[in-house]
Order: structure tokens, then sequence, then C-alpha cells
């Protein structure tokens, strides 16, 4: 991602569009044939200082007026001709947002092949571990027994809408801008839609109904879209990182460096957290910057150009970071059970309470299992120790029964269907443009 969003990328992005310009301007006739090879020669990023370019951006305002200069000073060494025709008939605007849409579509490309690796990752965990039993806790306590597949294919699930999130957004929303100083094309007379129509395809960005200049939606999709992605991220991260607890001590990223197992840290959950902390009030910079006077603002869309670039390596920093602990995630399946042991069968009451209704009706059965509770608690005694003693239930069930009560994934529900359920809908792909 920051080989995406280095200055060099960003100013290649830039003159490919004015070589893509001059290329369409000629086809239609707007320029001569003769200008365009000139241009698209000098078009190359290594061919410029970016230093002295930089240096020039406080006084002009923006990156174009010093790029365009820069630009046609290198095909004036070619053919002096040519270089009046640089740039012809486009506003900075133009050019600084059809550059931005370039380099978030090459963004979102990384995301993407993150976000296969993840999501593969995952659904074989679930896959793997659909059986194994683990404790399934709300408002940080246990709750019910669930397997822990069900949990990694929800990570999946969620992944793998984001890939499709951002699949549909890399053909939607990232679309060329060019609309001259005022979105009307004037300079280019009836002529303006031909040369945006192969402007656009030689760039191989969808053309819009019109020019998008003070409309900025599309970009705020877009920002919402990677910021939601940080944000499931964020969730699978704080999920492992909790489960690395010593005091529960379920599962791990993978080991770094030497490491051992007693001295093993979330460095990698705690850098996806952090990354996940950080998108949410840059992707509120770029929704604060859709609000434009007239046709083209002043200072709104400048906002977008540096915010981008962090939203895009931050998001890069957390997906990365989740998809190495999917393909490195270690479980302790024996450390899950004793955590479901832990409260000495009480995780397993709501099952043992149902199956005694059935049996004895629900009044009574409340005041069994009441009782029952209780006496576990107090007497720090197995609740299924105490169930085979009371004579309610022995008289109808036998301590086989009874003992199946307390087998965790005995009662999970429809759980099963959920993860095969999770697992295909994050292996669906979409054709990408």
């Amino acid at each position: 991602m920051r080989a995406v969003v280095n200055d060099r990328a960003r100013l290649q992005h830039m003159l490919d569009f004015e070589a893509a310009l001059a290329r369409a301007e000629a086809a239609v006739g707007v320029i001569p044939h003769e200008a365009v090879d000139p241009i698209t020669a000098a078009a190359k990023a290594e061919r410029f200082d970016l230093a002295a370019l930089a240096a020039e951006v406080p006084a002009a305002g923006d990156t174009v007026i010093p790029m365009v200069a820069a630009l046609t000073a290198e095909v004036a060494k070619a053919n002096a001709d040519a270089a009046g025709f640089v740039h012809w008939g486009a506003t900075n605007q133009d050019v600084i947002d059809s550059a931005l849409v370039l380099e978030l579509r090459a963004g979102l490309d990384v995301l993407i092949a993150d976000l296969d690796r993840a999501v593969a990752a995952y659904v074989a965990l679930a896959g793997r571990y659909r059986r194994t039993a683990t404790v399934a806790r709300a408002a940080m306590q246990h709750t019910l027994p669930m397997p822990f597949g069900l949990k990694l294919a929800g990570y999946a699930g969620a992944l793998g809408r984001a890939r499709e999130r951002l699949k549909r957004l890399r053909k939607e929303a990232l679309v060329l801008q060019f609309g001259g100083a005022a979105g009307t094309l004037a300079a280019f007379g009836e002529r303006g839609l031909d040369v945006a129509g192969r402007l656009a395809a030689l760039l191989d960005l969808p053309l819009p109904d019109a020019p998008w200049h003070s409309h900025r939606d599309r970009l705020a999709e877009v920002a919402a879209a990677l910021t939601i992605l940080a944000g499931t991220c964020g969730k699978i991260a704080r999920d492992i990182g909790l489960l690395m607890q010593t005091d529960v001590a379920e599962a791990a990223e993978p080991a770094s460096g030497a490491a051992t197992a007693k001295q093993r840290q979330p460095n990698i959950t705690a850098n996806a957290l952090a990354c996940a902390a950080m998108a949410p009030p840059l992707a509120a910079a770029i929704m604060s910057a859709q609000v434009h006077e007239h046709e083209r603002a002043s200072g709104a869309w400048q906002t977008e150009w540096p915010t981008f670039p962090a939203l895009l390596l931050t998001v890069s920093g957390a997906l990365a970071g989740v998809a190495l602990i999917g393909q490195g995630l270690e479980v302790d399946n024996e450390r899950m059970r004793a955590n479901l042991d832990a409260t000495r069968g009480l995780i397993m009451a709501d099952a043992a309470s149902h199956a005694l209704a059935g049996k004895l009706g629900k009044p009574i059965a409340d005041q069994v299992m009441e009782e029952a509770i209780q006496r576990s608690v107090a007497e720090k005694r197995h609740l299924q120790e105490i169930l085979g003693e009371d004579e309610r239930v022995t008289l109808l069930m036998n301590p086989g029964e009874v003992a199946r009560l307390f087998e965790p994934l005995s009662y999970q529900g429809v759980a099963q269907t959920f993860i095969e359920r999770l697992v295909a809908s994050a292996q669906v792909r979409v054709p990408r443009r």
C-alpha cells in the first residue's frame, strides 16, 4: 500500500491523465496528432524532480500547476509546438480527482488481494474447528456453549461482505473526473463528450453522467466502506486479543521471533486495533469535505488529497494483521474445554432447564434448576452431580441422559447451518470489472 500512495506513484497517475488526455483529444481532432508522442514520452514520473515540484505547491495552491509547468517544459525539449497542447481544456481538479480515483483503484486492488487471503484463512479455520466447543460470551461473561468454528465463520462472512463492498465500489464509485473549469467542457464545443468517452476508455474508468467536481458522495461512500472494513478488522483483533489473555488462553496470534508461550504478547492484534482506531477520524474528514460551494469549491476537495492515503494505509495495516492472524492462529482445544467446565456445569443450565421443562413442566423445572444452581454455587460442586441427586430428576432421567445434558455441542441449535451459510457467502465472488 505504501507503494500505491507514495509521491512518485501519485505523480505518475497525474501524468497518466495528461498523456491519456492528449491521446483522446488527438483522436477526435482537438489537438494535432503530432503532439501526442512528445507528451506521452515526457509523462514519466522518473523524469521529474519531486522535491522541486513539492517546493512550489504551497504558493501554487495545488500540485497540478507546478506539474503542468514541468511537463510542458519537458515536452518542449523535444517539440516546442507540442508543448502548447499540454493540459488542453482540462482544469486542475480534473487531474487531481482522476489521479485520486486511479490511486483508490490501485489501493482497493491491494485490499481485495489481502481480503482474499484473509477470507480463505478464516474459512479454512471455520471448517477445522466447526466441532470444537467453546464458551460464547455476552457482556464479557459466559453465556452458552458454541462451536468455535461459528466465531471464525462470522469473521469470514464479515470480511467477505467487505470484499464484495469494495468490488462494487471499484466498479461503480471510481469514475472519471473531466469537466473543465465549470463542469461544462465548454472548451471543446460539441466534441466534449467524445473526448470524455475516449479519455475514460484510455484510463479504464467508467464515464459518469456528468462531472462531479462538487458532488463527493462517491468518494464518501468509498471512505465509509474502508472504515467499515477497518472496524471489522478491529472486532476480529479485539476478540483474538481477549482470547490471548492469560486467564483465558484459548487462542493466540502466530508467534513472532523467539517468543515463548509464556512470553506471548498480542502484538499483531495491538497493531491492528491501533490502525482500526485511526480510520474513523480520517473518514470523518472526508465526509465533512462533501460540503462544497457551487460548481467548484475552494478547500473542501483539497482535504481528500492527503487524507485518503492515510486512510488506505491504516485500513491496510489493520487488514494485514487480521490476515496474518488467520493464517497462523493457534487454538488450544484443551483450554477451551477447561473454560467450558470453569462454572461447574452452569453454562449448561439453560440446556438442562429446557430438557427438564419437557418432562416436569416449566414451573417445577424452574424450581428444580433454581435449587440445583444455588447448591452448585454454595457447595462448589458440578451441576450435573447436584441434579443426579435430585429424585425429581432421577425418576425421569437415567444417569446417561443427565450426562448428555452437559455435553456442550448437544446444545448448539442450528450453529452448524449458520457456519455453512457464512462460509458459502464468504466464498461467493463477483467478477471484477
